[in-house]
């Protein structure tokens, strides 16, 4: 062939329609011979050559094994042309109880495991079909579906299967097309049945009542979903995510001790994969509490064993494994499927209607391949009953013939037959000459009849083919129903956690590193003034307990940041330790900036109608509508802008009249009513609440309340009480009066109260010692003053912060020094 003869043969086309027309053609390939399943049967091409493959090896529920080499070569060699290392996967997962709700292929051999691990060889391992997918196959021979040539067009292959079983919803089916995908969730088998029959008994019947048949999916490996509005979206809409968790239980030990056990894991989750995550989680610091990971999993099913520290939380831990293990995952639903050879996004209405109009379209298909059968049978013996009334005669025309073709001839013009019913007369033997043959034809013609009036009708009544499907599905119900796996609950737990923790006031303390933990106040014993304190808290070295404050275990806390941010947080959810634990990292809790730290923290019961109030180190202040921190978020929202270097120091909850008091490190304060600042938004900057000189800084502010003083302490131990009457009241943004002294002996100040005589203060330092006691023992001494000593430091300990913890709360300890011995409390310490 000359060049000539080659150009007349080249098509020129720009590469941009080429690659376009070419993409086309093999994304419409993947969609429809590959990554997505038929909507009538629920089948991919591969899985449904496969069945038939092992169909035509008469690989029945009843029969024998054989080899998946066989069945793999069978595929691929004769309908499946991609390789037996393509098609055996796919068997394989077909006969995993793990992945498929019921399993198609009945496996024998190593075929895998939860565990992840990899099934053997097809050369070792043996299959058969299921009961399920003989169902799948049923009425395959009487002409119920279409066949089309193989890929050498030398077999014949059907393009779907008849699917008495509702396979796409009770196994559902997941995969990746090009620029789609699909992702059903299996379902379980009775409830699938009663929300068909529902949509037989009424065709205009709404999502939202098929939803009170099948409530939801219904996983091979049970689990937890979480949210039942999400199930309602994605049957609405074909989309939704939806939140599964394994199942846990808790279970007490000796000694207190107490350990979670793992009974069933989330859909398409490896168990060696969870185990990993969790090791990971436990070394990256994520995961806290927990003493010993242990998989006790059988063949009775799977038990993987969390045990946990001695005192930990059980929810806290349980509520971790859910954050930063696959113990909560989430699924992704797409009710994607080809529906009349083009892919579409379905509601559950629509799935159980084409799977409806399927089942009609069969059993048409199936009554008239019945009804000719019948029909020509029944032409068939009405010939040979004629013969048999006339058999003297029948037998002289054979007798007088020549030949077949004239004996036939003969018949056909003597009786009226046809060509089929006179071939049938030739082929009889002697023995259907006996009366009593002739009473069987008679029998069967009679039968042959009345299933011929059967077939009819169905074939002219719609009802009746309903009527079928209805029994069809009755009789699957009872045959292959099972009860529900899986358990769905709504968005919140059924039984609140507040229900599950005792309400109790607790003190909570946070590190400089940022460590917090809770501990019930009676772990601390009353004290005198002057009294040396119990170790409240461990810390590392170089870190510092940084602030103590009271809760109820029921409270929310508002959490501000020395960044201007908020953070909510449940009291219960904060570790409950021992005295002398370090606590648990906030970054575990909270999702803190890099150098951020709590410093200021609100225990609320309700967002009402008061305020917050707000101070900077730099002076600033700000009064926000406590309803606008109600919507909390995971990441925290801006409290206010802060200028640069910058900081908030406290937060005070205000009745929009308050007094207020504003402390300074170097000694001095200034007194003001809140009406003087004007209510700001959310993120607003703020107004001036005290002048600074030099490098003086906020360390806090009070409002004043009835019957209160203001208690000042320093970082050396000293302190006083004065009257709110002693700072005289003046407009916000002046430099103030004198507090106290900030001599050698006192230090800096460390932090200002508003305080009752009923009163208990605890005063926490550096090294973590804390000391409670009661305020009046403590002077209420004029404005100028140096203070009395609060409590006995060491030579390198300081006062880092202190709290009030009121009467109210106070149980009735016994007043111990630390050693266990009575303190004396003659002298007032003053100095």
């Amino acid at each position: 062939m000359d060049n000539l003869e080659v150009s007349e043969h080249i098509t020129e086309r720009t590469i941009t329609e080429e690659l376009k027309q070419s993409y086309l053609t093999y994304a419409m390939s993947v969609i429809v011979s590959r990554a997505l399943p038929d909507a009538r049967d629920g089948l991919k091409p591969s899985q449904r050559r496969i069945i038939y493959a092992m169909h035509e090896l008469k690989l029945t529920p009843r029969s024998h094994f054989r080899k998946c080499a066989k069945i793999c070569g069978d595929t691929s060699g004769n309908y499946h042309p991609h390789g037996e290392s393509v098609v055996y996967p796919t068997l394989v997962r077909m006969a995993q109880p793990f992945n498929l709700r019921y399993p198609l292929v009945d496996g024998q051999g190593n075929f895998g495991s939860i565990d992840g691990d990899p099934p053997a060889a097809m050369r070792y391992t043996e299959a058969r079909l299921t009961e399920v997918a003989m169902l799948m196959l049923e009425d395959i021979d009487k002409d119920t579906v279409d066949f089309e040539w193989n890929y050498d067009e030398t077999l014949r292959m059907p393009t779907v299967l008849p699917a008495r079983f509702p396979n796409l919803l009770c196994n559902g089916s997941d995969g990746i097309a090009v620029g789609m995908a699909t992702s059903i969730p299996p379902h379980n088998l009775n409830e699938v049945c009663d929300a068909l029959l529902a949509l037989l008994d009424d065709p205009d019947i709404d999502v939202r009542e098929l939803v009170k048949h099948v409530q939801g999916p219904d996983f091979p490996t049970g689990g937890i979903i979480c949210g039942r509005r999400d199930i309602l979206e994605g049957y609405l809409t074909g989309r939704a995510r939806l939140t599964i968790r394994g199942r846990v239980h808790s279970e007490k030990l000796r000694k207190g001790r107490v350990q979670l056990v793992v009974t069933e894991i989330p859909y398409q989750l490896s168990k060696t994969k969870l185990i990993e995550d969790m090791v990971n989680a436990l070394k990256s610091g994520n995961l806290e509490g927990i003493s010993d990971i242990r998989d006790e999993s059988d063949r009775e099913g799977v038990r993987l064993v969390i045990e946990l520290r001695k005192g930990e939380s059980e929810e806290t831990v349980l509520n971790q494994l859910y954050k930063f293990t696959p113990l909560q995952t989430t699924y992704s639903m797409i009710l994607l499927g080809l529906v009349d050879g083009r892919p579409e996004l379905m509601n559950l209405k629509r799935m159980l209607e084409v799977y409806r109009d399927h089942r009609i379209e069969i059993i048409r298909r199936r009554t008239v391949f019945l009804l000719d059968k019948a029909e020509k049978r029944a032409h068939i013996v009405e010939g040979l009953l004629t013969a048999l009334d006339f058999i003297d005669e029948v037998i002289r025309i054979i007798r007088g013939s020549q030949t077949v073709p004239e004996a036939q001839a003969a018949l056909e013009a003597r009786f009226s037959l046809s060509k089929v019913q006179a071939e049938a007369i030739l082929r009889m033997t002697l023995q259907r000459l006996t009366g009593l043959e002739k009473s069987k034809l008679e029998e069967e013609y009679r039968k042959l009849r009345e299933e011929i009036e059967g077939y009819r009708a169905i074939l002219s009544d719609p009802n009746l083919v309903l009527d079928i499907i209805r029994e069809d599905l009755h009789e699957m119900k009872e045959r292959l129903g099972d009860a529900r796996r899986t358990e769905i609950v709504d968005e919140a737990a059924d039984i609140a956690i507040e229900d599950l923790i005792a309400e109790e006031d607790v003190a909570v303390t946070i590190s400089f590193e940022g460590y917090i933990k809770r501990q019930p106040l009676s772990v601390f014993r009353k004290q005198h003034r002057g009294g040396k304190g119990v170790i409240g808290a461990t810390t590392k070295d170089g870190d510092f307990v940084y602030d103590l404050f009271i809760a109820s275990t029921h409270d929310y806390l508002l959490m501000f940041t020395s960044k201007g941010r908020c953070h909510w947080l449940k009291v219960y959810d904060i570790p409950q330790v021992g005295r002398l634990s370090m606590g648990r990292s906030i970054a575990n809790l909270l999702n803190l900036w890099k150098d951020e730290r709590i410093n200021s923290v609100l225990p609320v019961r309700d967002f009402d109608d008061r305020f917050l109030f707000m101070v900077t180190s730099g002076g600033i202040v700000k009064k926000t509508p406590l309803k606008a921190f109600s919507n909390p978020k995971k990441v925290g929202i801006r409290a206010l802008s802060l200028d640069e270097g910058d900081s908030l120091v406290s937060v005070y909850l205000t009745s929009g009249d308050d007094e207020v008091v504003i402390a300074t490190r170097d000694g001095m304060a200034i007194r003001f009513n809140e009406r003087d600042v004007r209510p700001m938004g959310r993120t607003a900057r703020g107004v001036g609440g005290i002048r600074l000189r030099g490098d003086d800084a906020v360390v806090g502010m009070v409002p004043r309340t009835p019957n209160t003083t203001l208690l000042t302490v320093c970082e050396r131990g000293y302190g006083k009480r004065t009257a709110f009457d002693q700072y005289r009241l003046t407009h916000r943004n002046g430099y103030g009066v004198i507090n106290i002294s900030t001599n050698e002996r006192n230090g800096k100040v460390v932090s200002v109260l508003s305080v009752h005589d009923t009163d208990d203060i605890l005063a926490i330092t550096e090294k973590g010692k804390i000391i409670r006691c009661p305020v009046k023992g403590i002077p209420c001494i004029g404005r100028a003053t140096q203070g009395v000593r609060i409590i006995s430091l060491g030579e390198d300990d300081r006062v880092s912060n202190v709290t009030r913890a009121a009467a109210s709360r106070q149980g009735a300890e016994d007043e111990d020094d630390e050693a266990g011995n009575p303190v004396d409390s003659g002298e007032n310490g003053q100095e």
